[in-house]
């Protein structure tokens, strides 16, 4: 029951204090009323004895009734917090007992000025009217000791502008992390959706290709048996793009998706025989040492290659293709052309998977150029600096 009601009290405080504009903890004001309180009891205690009641109570009552307008309406007011306090210790200051508790609830004032009150002139005048009292008190009202109360309400002020700096600092930390978080969230939703577009598409351009063939076998062939593997290739392409999908999909879940491995460059001959085999004519060459080839520049090649060989597939029907790899000392090269009919060249040049092969290529700190050549279209990337 007790944490019930803590936790209430703490969810309404917070929502005050955001209503009236104070990215404070919700046991910043309780701390400074408690302390404001205790000190308001002490000052009353101390002057029992000295004169009447009536300023006593109206001291006292200065000093809970903001606290006691919050929990009866739920609104934050600083600057009536603020003159209540510098109200409360005039009035008790009009007869001094010593030692004195009154000014400390000056200081408590000029330290919740300082964090909380939002304009530089409205700091000043409480600073200014704190001193005045303490001042008035100590000429007229015989208060001992108020230069050095007068220092401690300068304490509590830069207290208080301590507070609101690293108020400010700590907001702003906030602010760049949430910034941070969100980028770093976008850039990883844009890269498992370019690692689904690369699956999609090359399956689908695949498992097409084996359907035009199985079409094909039935219509002009008769060929059920050659329709039927055609189908079977199909199907099988059609199982591990859902597989593909799935891991790369599971990357977006709190919990691991599975143990498989992304695919690397090792991948890229198996992909161009996949290819070959679902009917376009692609040859493919290796040259070099392939453990040179880091994880993450395998897998931005083994997509540049699958996207290229899908806009083959898209855009020039009926070509041939060719896929070179070099993987040397001085860096990596990879070449993927294709022959290509003039009526579609437009096309090709507008395609939006460019766009996917520049950022992966950009990510790898590779130069990647994309165009015709002659009666070619050629995709080049050119890695630096792979690693020995």
């Amino acid at each position: 029951m007790l944490e019930i009601l803590r936790d209430r009290f703490r969810a309404r405080a917070q929502v005050s204090l955001a209503r009236a504009g104070l990215a404070l903890p919700w046991w910043v004001p309780v701390s400074s009323t408690f302390v404001s309180v205790v000190f308001a009891v002490v000052a009353v205690l101390q002057r029992d004895a000295l004169v009447p009641p009536q300023p006593i109570a109206l001291g006292g009552l200065l000093v809970i009734a903001t606290p006691l307008a919050w929990a009866l309406t739920g609104w934050v007011v600083p600057w009536a917090r603020v003159a209540a306090l510098i109200a409360a210790a005039a009035v008790l200051l009009a007869e001094p007992a010593l030692p004195d508790f009154a000014p400390l609830l000056l200081l408590v004032a000029a330290t919740e000025a300082g964090s909380v009150l939002r304009t530089s002139w409205g700091i000043a005048v409480v600073t200014i009217a704190a001193e005045a009292v303490l001042a008035v008190a100590g000429i007229w009202g015989g208060l001992i000791g108020g230069p050095v109360y007068m220092v401690a309400v300068l304490l509590g002020l830069s207290g208080g502008l301590m507070t609101r700096w690293y108020t400010r600092v700590l907001a702003a930390e906030r602010g760049n992390r949430d910034a941070s978080r969100d980028k770093a969230l976008l850039a990883e939703r844009q890269r498992i959706a370019r690692e689904v577009h690369d699956v999609v598409g090359h399956s689908l351009s695949i498992t097409l290709l084996h359907l035009t063939g199985a079409r094909h076998a039935l219509q002009q062939d008769r060929d059920v048996d050659e329709a039927i593997e055609a189908l079977t290739e199909a199907e099988q392409v059609g199982r591990a793009a859902m597989a593909d999908i799935r891991r790369t999909v599971g990357l977006l879940a709190d919990s691991p998706s599975g143990s498989a491995p992304l695919p690397g460059v090792e991948d890229i001959a198996t992909l161009v025989e996949r290819t070959r085999s679902a009917g376009l004519a692609v040859r493919y060459t290796q040259e070099g040492d392939l453990g040179r080839v880091g994880a993450s520049e395998g897998l931005g090649l083994y997509r540049i290659v699958q996207e290229s060989l899908v806009n083959v597939v898209k855009h020039a029907p009926g070509a041939t293709a060719e896929v070179r790899l070099n993987a040397g000392r001085a860096g990596l090269d990879l070449v993927v052309s294709n022959t290509l009919p003039a009526t579609v060249r437009r096309a090709a040049e507008d395609g939006s998977g460019l766009a996917g092969m520049a950022v992966r290529a950009a990510q790898l700190g590779a130069d990647l150029s994309a165009g015709p050549s002659g009666r070619q279209w050629i995709v080049r990337v050119t890695v630096p600096g792979v690693k020995p």
